[in-house]
């Protein structure tokens, strides 16, 4: 038997990815199965779940460019069909199957699709009755989007023709079944947003199946309409059909036909309401006319209207007393003014310049009086101090003492000479007397 020689683990793992790949009918196969562990990458869009059913389970993976054009949102629990491509990970050994489809199983897609948007757009507020704009009910313009051969623009035309001659029609052609049907919907709306003569838009179709009709199902569709300036009608279909567009748009019609009868009101209900509202303006008119005719007959009776002298007396009265208070008032008040001018006056005098001047020249002649006198004072007082001094350094000088016959002996001019150690024999010293000094030098000197 030859010798086997192992192998390493990827090198197994890509030998069986290749054996896998070899498989036709592993290439593209179609699993039916239940959605658990559901995950959508943040970052790059990619669908990660495990697909499995009563007894097995398969890892797969949905990469954006596949998953970006299924019409509904995959939920755990959920039931699917997949188409894709069974292949072996190398990196963890594991078959996962790479999904390259997916449509619910039981449940069609688009219905799903339906209500996840429904719900969506409810939740955002975009079926909300606040944002509802009024449909005028005698538009000069209106504007329609559908497709220029279908029965409805015929519908649609007729009934405005017939209802309300004076209504201008603007068409704007449209795609409205198809894969291009949701942009051209859009874009038929940014249009007629941008013809300032439109005051209302009617958009729809006929009758068709929910595939026929999706394009107003679409997201995109629904925002255009929700952000349009102009009031818009959705008429989609027959009656019992509905659609995204109906619960976004300001107002929903049945029919086509329906939505132009909202916008254009028949001469014969216009007359029947101008006549209703002419009764009813005669009727107010009377009701207004005899309530103040009552009113005139109760003014003309009153005791007032037949006396008015009575009235004019208690005012003419009033304002003779009135006239009075004022001019006792207005006196009062210069009384008051003239006395306050007095004070002022008195105050003024008292602070005129001159008369201050004066008064400052009366303070300073006192002030410096008695600076005078106190610097006298001062003076002799410091005169009596220093005399005193005076004798008492006098006392104790010692010129005092010398010249009761005492002397001072320096040596070397400085030196006061206290006692005979501080001298030799040949050391000259000055003699200080009462009227001089006199020059010695010491020939001797004893001790006692």
């Amino acid at each position: 038997m030859a010798e086997q020689l192992p192998i390493t683990v990827s090198a197994l793992n890509k030998y069986l990815r290749a054996k896998f790949q070899a498989d036709r009918n592993l290439q593209s196969i179609l699993l039916r199965g239940e959605i658990s562990n559901f995950k959508r990458h943040s970052s790059s869009g990619h669908f990660y779940f495990t697909l499995k059913d009563d007894n097995g389970r398969i890892s797969a993976v949905m990469f954006r460019q596949h998953n970006v054009n299924i019409a509904f949102e995959p939920q755990d629990g959920m039931q699917v069909i997949v188409q894709g491509e069974v292949t072996v990970y190398p990196q963890s050994g594991s078959y996962q199957i790479y999904v390259n489809n997916m449509q619910p199983d039981g449940i069609g897609s688009l219905y799903i699709a339906f209500e996840q948007l429904k719900k969506k757009l409810h939740e955002e507020g975009l079926f909300d009755q606040r944002y509802k704009k009024k449909i005028p009910s005698f538009p000069s313009v209106i504007g329609v989007v559908t497709s220029p051969t279908g029965a409805a623009i015929r519908d649609i035309i007729t009934t405005i023709q017939r209802r309300y001659p004076i209504g201008k029609i603007i068409v704007i052609p449209t795609l409205v079944q198809g894969q291009q049907a949701p942009d051209s919907i859009v874009k038929s709306i940014d249009i007629a947003n941008n013809i300032p003569e439109i005051d209302v838009l009617i958009v729809g179709r006929g009758g068709g199946s929910i595939e026929e009709l999706w394009a107003f199902n679409e997201e995109i569709v629904a925002r255009a309409i929700f952000n349009s300036r102009i009031p818009i009608i959705s008429a989609v279909g027959h009656e019992t059909d509905t659609t995204i567009s109906d619960f976004v748009a300001d107002l929903r019609a049945a029919t086509p036909t329906a939505a132009a009868e909202q916008v254009s009101i028949s001469q014969r209900e216009l007359q029947e309401q101008i006549s209703t509202l002419d009764n009813r303006l005669a009727k107010a008119m009377n009701t207004v006319i005899e309530r103040k005719q009552v009113i005139l007959n109760n003014v003309q009776e009153s005791y007032i209207f037949r006396n008015p002298q009575s009235f004019l007396n208690p005012k003419q009265e009033r304002y003779d007393r009135t006239y009075d208070d004022l001019i006792g008032s207005f006196k009062q008040i210069l009384s008051d003014k003239g006395l306050q001018i007095r004070e002022l006056s008195s105050t003024l005098f008292v602070q005129h310049p001159k008369n201050r001047i004066q008064l400052e020249k009366q303070k300073y002649g006192q002030l410096s009086s008695s600076l005078t006198k106190e610097l006298m004072s001062i003076m002799m007082k410091k005169q009596y101090n220093m005399e005193k001094v005076i004798h008492q350094l006098d006392a104790l000088s010692p010129l005092k003492v010398m010249s009761r016959g005492y002397s001072l002996a320096y040596k070397n001019g400085e030196e006061l000479i206290k006692n005979v150690g501080q001298v030799e024999k040949g050391d000259s010293f000055d003699l200080q007397v009462t009227d001089g000094t006199i020059l010695c030098e010491v020939i001797g000197k004893k001790e006692s």
